[in-house]
């Protein structure tokens, strides 16, 4: 049997926009078999996720993805079949916690600066779990018609030299990917394509993140173009990482990425489900 997976997506624990039960029920409906939910450094969607996944017939990977500060740059790790309940990973969510919470009350006090009241309330009344993240600052302010899209916020007001933007302090990537390994996780390089970075700093990059004991390279993401997954399944190969498939879903505000919608992983990959430490369902 071939297993539709689909291994980084999000819900209202972070920044999605679908509850952790409404995402397992739309999961099933595109099809997908082998669903992660991978909330931004946040497991509080996980049980209720399970409770669906049970459901649905769904088999429901428990993830996370957390960020890191790498080179002055941000990137982000999902862990992939971790124990939500482990202490060295807990204690590593509330110290990102603590910076999202800070960052949070920044972001408001700049836009505010610049004339714009209210972010951070507003920013607020539109998370519906724990996290207040960037995306939530930019909902509002296309509510409020300072900008006719997301995309359009974060290029205005919220990426680097804009007035909203916070440099990030996140953990290390060695810190994260330890993490990730002590709760008994997979950890997957998110959407490597997406950072700005060159090929050999990309490469550097990768093979940093494999001596630390990371496991998997996201080849194929709806964050990144997919003429990148050939490149990247070179580096996977080059660095003997294994390769991971996740669209990065948020929810029906962004169609163009849809949960399950992505092609097979290029021939030569090693996918994830495929190594010794993955605990899901494994396709024939």
């Amino acid at each position: 049997m071939a297993y539709n997976y689909d291994l980084h997506a999000h819900s209202t624990a972070s920044d999605g926009t679908l509850t952790p039960a409404e995402l397992v029920a739309h999961a099933r409906a595109q099809g997908v078999d082998v669903l992660a939910l991978t909330d931004h450094d946040d497991v509080g969607g996980l049980a209720e996720a399970a409770r669906a996944a049970r459901e649905e017939g769904v088999t429901l990977v428990p993830g996370i993805e957390l960020s890191v500060t790498w080179s002055h740059q941000t990137i982000h790790i999902v862990g992939l079949g971790i124990d939500p309940d482990q202490e060295t990973l807990t204690a590593g969510i509330a110290r990102q916690h603590a910076f999202r919470a800070w960052r949070a009350q920044e972001i408001g006090r700049r836009l505010e600066k610049k004339g714009i009241g209210g972010a951070l309330e507003g920013a607020r009344r539109l998370a519906r779990g724990e996290i207040v993240s960037r995306t939530h600052f930019a909902r509002f302010l296309v509510e409020q018609g300072h900008a006719a899209s997301v995309q359009e916020v974060f290029r205005r007001y919220l990426v680097r030299g804009k007035p909203g933007y916070v440099p990030g302090d996140w953990a290390t990537l060695e810190e994260v990917v330890g993490w990730i390994t002590a709760a008994g996780g997979q950890a997957v390089l998110a959407h490597p394509a997406r950072y700005r970075l060159s090929a050999s700093r990309l490469r550097r990059l990768a093979a940093e993140f494999r001596d630390l004991g990371g496991t998997a390279l996201e080849v194929l993401s709806g964050s990144q173009a997919r003429d990148h997954a050939i490149h990247l399944a070179q580096l996977a190969r080059r660095c003997g990482l294994a390769a991971s498939r996740g669209s990065d879903y948020h929810g029906p505000p962004s169609p163009w990425v849809e949960l399950g919608r992505l092609p097979p992983l290029p021939e030569g990959c090693t996918a994830i489900w495929e190594t010794p430490g993955w605990t899901g369902p494994v396709a024939a």
